[in-house]
Order: structure tokens, then sequence, then C-alpha cells
């Protein structure tokens, strides 16, 4: 079995697409994670949930629990709400690094290989000229190992 053969559509977001948009496209597509593209479709940092989180909740919170703690219950909700038109691109400054990707035709193997070293619960797959065709996730590729593992 092949990336292709359990990749997944899944909506992407750009470097100027409003924060909160990303929070809500990775919500409502119920997503482990986002794939954030350039103009032409080529995946430019794939990010986990966790990261995507990092993106949207103030660093001051991150740094200090105490702060967090000092926010009600009815505004605490509501955290994300307030990043205005900050963008992707704006909380994730330059990226470093490639983005999590593999080929259309990697195997299951290179996959979770990349998935635990980038410790991501998605990987973009894409074609020759590096466009994104789709995406493997977690639970897709879990499933893929236990159908051609053995005992299948």
């Amino acid at each position: 079995m092949q990336a292709r053969d359990i990749a997944v559509q899944v909506p992407t977001v750009r470097m100027g697409d409003p924060v909160a948009h990303a929070v809500r496209v990775m919500a409502l597509g119920r997503l482990p994670g986002l794939i954030v593209v350039d103009d032409g479709g080529r995946p430019r940092v794939v990010l986990p949930g966790t990261q995507v989180l990092r993106l949207a909740v103030p660093s001051a919170y991150q740094q200090d629990p105490a702060l967090a703690r000092t926010v009600d219950e009815a505004h605490a909700d509501l955290f994300w709400q307030e990043l205005g038109e900050m963008t992707v691109g704006d909380c994730l400054g330059r990226p470093a690094g490639r983005p999590a990707t593999v080929r259309a035709d990697a195997t299951l193997l290179e996959v979770a290989a990349l998935m635990a070293r980038q410790r991501s619960p998605l990987v973009a797959v894409i074609d020759a000229a590096g466009s994104l065709t789709g995406a493997v996730l977690l639970d897709r590729l879990l499933a893929g190992l236990t159908l051609a593992g053995p005992g299948a």
C-alpha cells in the first residue's frame, strides 16, 4: 500500500489567512492539524494541531499558567476570537525546515517514519511538481497498517 491509497483531500490555509480562520478550518474539518500552502498549492508548512493552538493562544498565557487562571470562564472560551486580523504568517514568522511531505508512491513505512520523526499527525502528499494532492492522517495510516499487517 502507498500514500496515494490512503490519502484524503483536506482543506488548507495560506500564510495570509487570519489565524481565527485557520482554527475554524481545523475544527470544522475535525483535522489533527493543518497544511499551509503557497499560491501554487505547494505545502509550505504542516502544522500539528498543537502548533495551531500555539498560533491561537497568546504567548503570555502559554508562558504563565497563573495568568491564564485569572481569566474568567466566560472570557476564557473566547480568547482566540481576540486575534483580530493576525495571520498565520504573522504568527509563524519564518517557517523553519521542510514541511512533512511525501510523494504519492511513498510506502506506509515511509509515511509512518516521517510522522514519528516530525511528531506530526498528518503528512502532505505531493506530486512530482511538489503540488499538494492530498494528506495522510494518522488514523488512516494506522488503519492502513492494520489492514496490511499480520493476521489481517
